[in-house]
């Protein structure tokens, strides 16, 4: 799943899409569209490549359709990203402990 999130949110503009749903709260293809610097189809196509990885998730409310975001995704992915900043501290720490040695 990590790699699925991390590839929605390589692209600027579905980081972008995400961020405002994620500030503003639901919106539709439409009104996300008119915040953006692309079409309305365009909008739909990242919506889907985000609901693919978990991001989001649609709600049907008349014929209109709303998304939302779906935290648990980027939950997962931060506490991921943290684990492998964990390993490479202790491992620059050890580096670096064994290049004072060596100067010393």
């Amino acid at each position: 799943m990590t790699a699925e999130v991390l590839t929605a949110l390589a692209d600027p503009t579905r980081f972008r899409v995400l961020e405002l749903l994620g500030t503003r709260g639901p919106g539709t293809a439409t009104t996300l569209a008119a915040e953006l610097p692309v079409s309305r189809p365009a909008v739909i196509k990242h919506l889907a490549v985000l609901d693919r990885a978990g991001l989001v998730e649609r709600h049907r409310e008349g014929r209109e359709v709303r998304w939302v975001v779906r935290p648990e995704p980027l939950e997962e992915t931060a506490r991921w990203m943290s684990a492998i900043a964990r390993q490479w501290d202790a491992r620059l720490a050890a580096l670096k402990r064994l290049a004072e040695e060596d100067a010393g």
